[in-house]
């Protein structure tokens, strides 16, 4: 421990790797940034999914053409595991900056694809699979990009404010999402439901690509997170070896935490926050301006609810913060769905009721992964089962959603909220069983 310490000093004094209070600002922005743009790109195409149908599928079935939509959104997700391990790997590696640096500029080149796939009538089916490669580049992008930025901002927070400090991943990837919403209320406001079909969909993905140009500039500039990068030089001056293969077997009870603490959040999270919105347009036809709108109101509650959330954790620990969302998510479910129906007033309800509690566990999410693992471990160990787990929850929750109005006709919003049910129980049992992590250091 010591001779990590004397290595971190040499090394902060010569200017290399980034410290706790030095340019911490600088460091803040660009994670933020980053991840506000990697969100947005993500998001807007559950936001804008009905158009993406009528454009790049066939109108023959237009039920089908959603339903096909929904599952590109789904198979997106697929990549997320893959983009995980490789982007772990070099955050592991290499560094958290390099890796989260990386995972913007592909997840921009995807956005853009997006933005220039000509139509279905144009094309045929290319259209479509164009579309599915583009989800597929952004999945392995997405997959990297969350658990590189978390862990980098874990290691530059204060050890006593880590919660709230963590609580700028999910305040800044939801104002990527509420962006999006943001533009598609604007858009189906100015424009004609026509001239949305045609081009006004494929504006925001071009707006993607070129901030995840500007996000990619500014993060290649960052420095070093000082954790990892005294660990590094550790490593390097005691000729230490291991592999991240071992590491993680090592702990793999804790890459097992993650998939429990993940399963039941990154449902009720992706469905209230993200894929609402859409569902209610296609499904309970609610006119998309409104429920547009609803979107934006109801994300921006959760934003300003996650440093709340952040400094309690920081307080009175994580492990309680987690159980009231998670507890308060799981009851609300059924009533919640159950009191959306055709008006728009009662949309928002919803909406910001489930969010509030949904936001407590989002907010320190980064900080509680993040301190389950050792420096060595700590993004790759995060990264593969947090993007198993979202892959196999999160990306298919918004279709299941859908589908399940098909399967069960007017019970299906209730037996998608029992499966939701299901999976928080699931977390709630698992934040039973780690322990309380508020305010130890990350310094192995």
């Amino acid at each position: 421990m010591s001779q990590i310490n004397s290595v971190s000093s040499s090394q902060a004094a010569s200017g290399q790797p980034a410290r706790p209070g030095k340019s911490i600002a600088k460091s803040l922005v660009g994670i933020g940034a980053g991840n506000a743009v990697e969100w947005f790109d993500w998001a807007i195409y559950a936001t804008f999914a009905s158009y993406i149908a009528q454009s790049l599928f066939s109108k023959e079935n237009p039920a089908s053409a959603f339903l096909a939509t929904l599952g590109i959104f789904a198979v997106g997700f697929v990549a997320r595991p893959v983009g995980g391990l490789l982007f772990g790997v070099i955050g592991d590696k290499i560094g958290r900056k390099t890796a989260m640096t990386a995972a913007v500029g592909l997840a921009a080149f995807g956005s853009l694809l997006i933005a220039v796939t000509p139509s279905y009538a144009s094309i045929g089916a290319w259209a479509s699979f164009i579309l599915l490669a583009a989800r597929l580049l952004q999945g392995l992008a997405h997959g990297g990009e969350l658990p590189s930025a978390q862990t980098y901002l874990a290691e530059i927070a204060p050890p006593k404010q880590r919660g709230l400090y963590s609580t700028l991943i999910y305040a800044s990837g939801t104002t990527g999402i509420v962006f999006g919403t943001l533009l598609g209320a604007i858009f189906t406001t100015v424009l004609s439901d026509e001239q949305m079909q045609a081009f006004g969909w494929r504006i925001p993905f071009f707006l993607g690509a070129l901030m995840g140009l500007y996000t990619l500039i500014m993060r290649a500039r960052l420095k070093e997170s000082n954790t990892f990068a005294a660990q590094k030089s550790a490593k390097a001056a005691t000729a230490q070896k291991s592999s991240l293969l071992s590491d993680f077997m090592a702990n793999k009870v804790k890459a097992l935490q993650v998939i429990g603490l993940t399963v039941g959040i990154t449902v009720v999270y992706y469905i209230w926050s993200v894929s609402t919105p859409a569902h209610a347009i296609a499904t309970l036809h609610i006119p998309p301006t409104q429920a547009l709108w609803v979107g934006v109101i109801a994300n921006l509650v959760f934003i300003a609810a996650l440093p709340f959330w952040g400094k309690l954790s920081d307080r009175i620990g994580r492990r309680p913060v987690m159980l009231i969302s998670l507890i308060g998510a799981a009851a609300l479910q059924i009533p919640a769905a159950a009191f959306v129906r055709d008006s728009w007033w009662q949309l928002l309800v919803s909406m910001v009721v489930m969010l509030l509690f949904i936001s407590g566990y989002a907010a320190i999410s980064p900080a509680v992964y993040a301190e389950l693992f050792p420096t060595s471990i700590r993004t790759v160990g995060v990264a593969v089962p947090y993007a198993l787990c979202v892959a196999l929850f999160g990306g298919t929750a918004a279709y299941l959603q859908a589908a399940c109005d098909v399967w069960f006709g007017g019970s299906g919003a209730m037996m998608f909220s029992i499966y939701s049910i299901v999976l928080l129980l699931v977390s709630i049992f698992t934040v039973y069983k780690i322990k309380e992590s508020k305010g130890i250091e990350l310094q192995d």
